[in-house]
């Protein structure tokens, strides 16, 4: 098995992990290199085209901003483990390669449960695609999906596989989600596409699949306990992201208990000195021009890592329910931080968001407009330095 060592080693190159690739690269003094487990860099947005977004042309350009910067991009190769503080065992067309870094960021993404992990009873059939899968089939291996679809989910991605679903020539016969509403922005815009409006049925769960070979049909259960039937082919399961955490899991860095992904402060550190993480790993989902900017904020962090900057204790921030979760969730009070993303599991009518710790009040903040389930909101980070750093956790509530 070879050995190597290099300066900065990302493991996954979609957009955070190209935009802080590039960053640090530009310099000419840094080798950096990038692992990628696909043959093609570029993450989710390689497959992912809708109105407005050229999903394919993005992960091209930032490819390309990479390599020109002088990042080494390997692709078809998977990080296999650690074999070390900051060593992992890689495979890939040259073989086993065991790299060794300075410092390791993690930017590996985050993906949909599957079916079988929403625990929806019935047979296997075909026609049974999470949004990733859906897009890969219509845009990337152009194969057909089938006539009539059933989309489960009502959020912003939901809505980025009714597009593809059109575009593949396939009839939404309706969106299913558990909440009282639908959580997307578009709704208006793809039913005025279609001349006609989506059934939207609220309070909902997909409960079974039916189907020998090929899906025939669903079961719905209401809220209130009734059962409907729905004859479709094809079924889409939507948002409900996880973190791809594997790696991080494996090497026994600390996961928060919100966003399942690695625990990190303000400057992307995780529980292991010179280990990193950032984008979609740490909250998902956030848009690909989100995570691009948060790695290029990254690659300073990593910079001064690489100079000697200290790795500093940190305070834990913890969120009460209808929160669900915050990123970053540890706090270096010496540290300058920008907006905190957090995740609320309820809709919120212009809610004040309180921060404490010990009982004293750090920073109270009014949000001028609703929170949704799976939308991002932002808390400002100005009351880090207020954080005392011997003292207990941090917690944000909103009421």
């Amino acid at each position: 098995m070879s050995q190597r060592h290099v300066d900065v080693l990302v493991v996954g190159a979609g957009p955070a992990g190209l935009a802080l690739a590039a960053r640090l690269a530009a310099g000419g003094d840094t080798r950096v290199e990038v692992l990628e487990r696909e043959q093609e860099a570029g993450g989710v947005p390689r497959h992912c085209r809708r109105r407005g977004f050229d999903g394919p042309g993005f992960a091209r350009r930032y490819a390309e901003a990479a390599i020109r910067a002088g990042a080494a991009l390997r692709t078809g190769v998977t990080a296999l483990g650690w074999c070390g503080p900051l060593a992992l065992d890689t495979v890939g067309p040259a073989g086993l390669e065991t790299v060794t870094a300075t410092a390791v960021v993690l930017a590996t993404g985050a993906r949909e449960r599957p079916r079988g992990a929403r625990l929806v009873a019935g047979t296997r059939p075909a026609g049974v695609f999470t949004t990733g899968e859906l897009q890969q089939a219509v845009h990337l291996y152009g194969q057909r999906i089938g006539q009539r679809a059933v989309v489960v989910g009502a959020e912003a991605v939901s809505y980025a596989a009714v597009d593809t679903l059109l575009d593949a020539g396939v009839d939404v016969v309706a969106m299913v989600t558990d909440l009282a509403r639908h959580q997307g922005n578009r709704l208006r815009a793809v039913n005025s596409r279609l001349g006609q409006r989506i059934p939207l049925l609220t309070r909902t769960t997909v409960i079974e699949l039916w189907g020998r070979g090929r899906l025939s049909g669903v079961a719905l259960r209401h809220h209130d306990g009734l059962t409907a039937s729905l004859a479709c082919d094809t079924v889409v399961f939507t948002g409900d992201f996880v973190p791809d955490h594997e790696l991080a899991r494996r090497g026994g860095l600390t996961l928060d208990t919100g966003t399942r992904g690695p625990a990190v402060d303000g400057a992307f550190r995780t529980s292991r000195e010179g280990v990193f993480a950032v984008g979609n790993v740490l909250h998902a989902v956030e848009s690909a021009a989100a995570v691009a900017r948060e790695g290029v904020r990254a690659a300073r962090y990593v910079r001064d890592h690489l100079a000697g900057a200290p790795w500093s204790p940190t305070v834990p921030l913890l969120v009460a329910p209808p929160l669900r979760w915050a990123a970053p969730n540890r706090l270096a009070p010496a540290m300058p931080y920008g907006p905190f993303v957090l995740g609320a599991a309820e809709f919120l009518t212009r809610p004040v968001l309180a921060v404490t710790q010990d009982g004293r009040v750090l920073h109270r903040q009014r949000l001028l407009t609703t929170v949704v389930p799976n939308r991002p909101l932002r808390l400002d980070g100005r009351w880090v330095g207020s954080v005392d750093p011997a003292a207990g956790p941090v917690r944000v509530t909103a009421r």
